[in-house]
């Protein structure tokens, strides 16, 4: 007979994991009680990604291959020692949110099904000024992963050339990510504006292999810059996040030295506790200095001045002004001719 419950204490606290023995990750058999056990494994890692973040809940309650439904709301009642944080969306409404200071919050996400960690860009003493810009390379279709990592490394350049420091992990799907911490002095709106002067520079660079183009029908076989993920309420998997397929991949941070010959496939909740413990967590420097802005800034308004305006917004942001036709080309109405 399966069993029902069990509990697992972390750091002083006891928190119950409901369906211990239920299958999550088909390839192995991985249960839920094993991901609560890689994340105990490698909490410290975890915890950094999203220490004192607004966190959204993506639960998977029937595990990786199973639907999954976000939930911006805590659910009620919460444990006391539980920590939250309000945050405002681009519509307006606002939510209390899941705020993690230690391994028990991220044991009780995982408790609802969460298997990856999805929070803000921002801190809870100042949820309107993040503190990530965050480069994410999405391959298309067709794309081998080489490629990404090609594309990575001129990131890489791109980010270096203005005096930036990049801090890579697998996205534990077919992608890349690269976060570069900065000081929380601007807001949504120029953090996701120099993610789009980033893009576009790595796309001159390398027009046949990245690409910045919002509209799917124009990237081709190339990596896609999302420059949208610096927008308010847009959150990615974070450090040490397990993704939702069966082989239960891991977001793992690495180093760019690595990068040159990392397999995502390979980092998965049954090996990164293992290098977790060897190597400690890789990224962790990522918080020893926080950069300025003004480079990537400049190089947008550069780029605003020889012609090249907004981009696309994602579909459920207002108008903003600027902002080109939200309508895929293919679609685009025509001026007559006159």
């Amino acid at each position: 007979m399966p069993t029902i419950h069990t509990e697992v204490e972390v750091g002083g606290r006891k928190v119950r994991i409901s369906n211990p023995d239920k299958v999550f990750f088909p390839a192995r058999g991985e249960t839920k009680l094993d991901l609560v056990r890689y994340y105990l494994a490698v909490g410290a890692g975890a915890l950094r990604g999203v220490r004192e973040r607004p966190t959204v809940l993506k639960r998977y309650p029937n595990g990786a291959t199973g639907e999954f439904f976000y939930q911006k709301r805590v659910p009620s009642p919460l444990p006391e020692w539980m920590e939250t944080v309000t945050v405002t969306f681009p519509s307006g409404r606002s939510a209390r949110e899941l705020c993690p200071v230690d391994v028990s919050h991220v044991i009780w996400a995982v408790n609802l099904g969460c298997l990856d960690l999805n929070p803000w860009a921002v801190r809870r003493s100042d949820v309107d000024h993040p503190d990530e810009l965050r480069v994410d390379l999405d391959p298309q279709p067709g794309v081998e992963f080489s490629t990404v990592r090609r594309v990575a490394a001129e990131v890489r350049s791109v980010l270096d050339g203005l005096g930036l420091l990049g801090w890579p992990k697998t996205s534990g799907s077919r992608g890349v990510h690269v976060y570069v911490r900065i000081e929380p002095r601007w807001e949504f709106l120029e953090v996701r504006r120099a993610a789009l002067a980033l893009a576009r520079e790595v796309e001159r660079r390398l027009p046949d292999q990245a690409t910045s183009k919002w509209w799917k029908e124009e990237r081709g076989t190339r990596v896609f810059l999302d420059y949208n993920q610096n927008a308010r309420d847009r959150t990615i998997a974070s450090v040490y996040s397990v993704r939702a397929n069966p082989e239960a991949k891991v977001s793992c941070p690495v180093t760019w030295a690595e990068m040159e010959t990392v397999e995502p496939g390979d980092l998965t909740i049954a090996t990164v506790p293992a290098r977790f413990e060897k190597l400690g967590d890789v990224g962790a420097g990522i918080d020893d200095r926080a950069f300025s802005l003004d480079p990537l800034l400049e190089l947008a308004a550069r780029d605003e001045a020889q012609g090249l305006g907004d981009a696309p917004w994602p579909p459920h942001f207002p108008k903003q002004q600027g902002e080109p036709k939200r309508v895929q080309p293919s679609k685009a109405r025509k001026e007559p001719e006159g």
